[in-house]
C-alpha cells in the first residue's frame, strides 16, 4: 500500500511539472508565431492547464479503469464548483457581472445536464464524445469572436487563462528561443504521459489494496490531485482581489472537463459510465452548477456566506463518500 501511495504522489508531481512545461513552451511558441493573445489565452493556456486531467482520464480509460476516468471528471467538477469556488469566496468576496456570466453559466449547466443524460444510457460512445468536443469548439469560437469585438465580455475560457497568468506572471514577452520552447512542449507532453500512467497505476493498486472502488478513488484522491493547481490558482486570484477570475477559472475548468476531457475520453476509450455515479454524484453536480448560476446571475456576488455554504456542501459530500466507502 505504501508503494502504491508513493507511485500515486510521484505521478501527481510529474503531472504538475509536465503541465507547466507544456503551457510555458506553448505560450512561447505562440508568441513567436504572433498568435493573438486572446487565442493564446482561450485555446493554448485553457487547454494546457487542463492537460493533467485529460491525460489521467484517458490513461485510466485505456487501462480499463473507467471508474477512475469518469470519477476524475465528475469529482474535479465537484471540487471546482463547491470547494474551490467556496475557498475563493471565503478568502475574498467578489462580484461577477457582464453578459458572459449568463452565457458561461448556462453553458456549464447545460454541459453538465447533457453528460448526465448521456450517462443514463450507460455508455458514452465515440459519437457522443465527438458531439461533446464539437460543443466545446463551438463555445470557444463563440467566445473568441464575441470577445474580439467586445473585450469587456470575458468568457470563462479566457478567465481560466487569465487566472493562470495571474499565478505564473506571464507577460507575453518572448524570452525563450524556439528550439528550447519546442523542447519544453515535448518534455511536458512526455512527463504528462508518464505521470498520468503512474497516477492511474497507483490509484488502481490503492483501490484494490484498500478495498475501495475505483470510482471513489477517482472522485476523491485523483480528482483532488488533478484539481490542486486550479485550487492554488483560484486562491491566489481571490487573495489579489481578482475574484471574478477565480469564478471564470472554475466555470472554464468545468467546461473543459466535461466537454473536452469527457469527449476525448469517450472517443479514445468508450466505456460505460460507472453506475455508482448516477444516484448521487451527477444530481449533486447538477444541483451545484445550478446553484452557482443562480448566485452569479441573481445576486451577482459571492460573499463569505455563499463561500461557506459551498465549501460546507463539498465537505458534507466528501464525508458521505468516505462513509459509504
Amino acid at each position: 500500500m505504501l508503494f502504491s501511495l508513493i507511485v500515486l504522489v510521484a505521478g501527481f508531481a510529474i503531472l504538475v511539472v509536465g503541465g507547466e512545461l507544456l503551457v510555458r513552451g506553448a505560450v512561447q511558441l505562440a508568441a513567436r508565431a504572433r498568435v493573438s493573445p486572446l487565442l493564446v489565452g482561450i485555446v493554448i493556456i485553457g487547454f494546457g492547464t487542463s492537460m493533467p486531467e485529460l491525460v489521467t482520464s484517458v490513461r485510466a480509460a485505456i487501462a480499463g479503469a473507467p471508474g477512475i476516468a469518469w470519477g476524475n471528471v465528475v469529482g474535479s467538477n465537484l471540487i471546482n464548483t463547491l470547494a474551490i469556488l467556496g475557498v475563493a469566496a471565503l478568502i475574498g468576496p467578489f462580484a461577477v457581472a457582464g453578459k458572459g456570466v449568463w452565457r458561461d453559466g448556462v453553458m456549464a449547466l447545460g454541459a453538465t445536464a447533457l453528460l448526465y443524460a448521456l450517462a443514463q444510457f450507460g455508455s458514452v460512445g465515440r459519437w457522443a464524445g465527438a458531439a461533446l468536443l464539437a460543443l466545446l469548439v463551438g463555445y470557444l469560437l463563440l467566445a473568441y469572436f464575441q470577445e474580439r469585438g467586445h473585450p469587456e465580455t470575458n468568457s470563462a475560457a479566457l478567465d481560466k487563462a487569465a487566472a493562470h497568468e495571474e499565478l505564473e506572471d506571464f507577460d507575453g514577452e518572448v524570452r525563450t528561443p524556439w528550439p528550447v520552447a519546442l523542447l519544453m512542449v515535448l518534455a511536458g507532453l512526455a512527463l504528462l504521459i508518464i505521470g498520468g500512467g503512474m497516477l492511474v497505476h497507483g490509484s488502481v493498486a490503492l483501490a484494490r489494496v484498500a478495498g475501495i472502488s475505483e470510482t471513489v478513488i477517482g472522485l476523491t484522491i485523483v480528482a483532488f490531485g488533478t484539481s490542486a493547481p486550479e485550487l492554488v490558482t483560484a486562491a491566489v486570484a481571490a487573495w489579489r482581489r481578482h475574484g471574478a477570475l477565480a469564478f471564470g477559472n472554475v466555470i472554464g475548468s468545468n467546461l473543459y472537463n466535461i466537454l473536452g476531457i469527457g469527449g476525448f475520453t469517450a472517443i479514445v476509450a468508450p466505456h460505460s459510465v460507472p453506475a455508482e455515479l448516477l444516484p448521487v454524484e451527477f444530481p449533486v453536480l447538477l444541483a451545484s452548477a445550478f446553484a452557482v448560476l443562480v448566485i452569479a446571475a441573481w445576486r451577482g456576488r459571492f460573499g463569505r456566506l455563499a463561500g461557506a455554504i459551498l465549501l460546507g456542501g463539498y465537505l458534507a459530500h466528501l464525508l458521505f463518500l468516505l462513509f459509504a466507502a
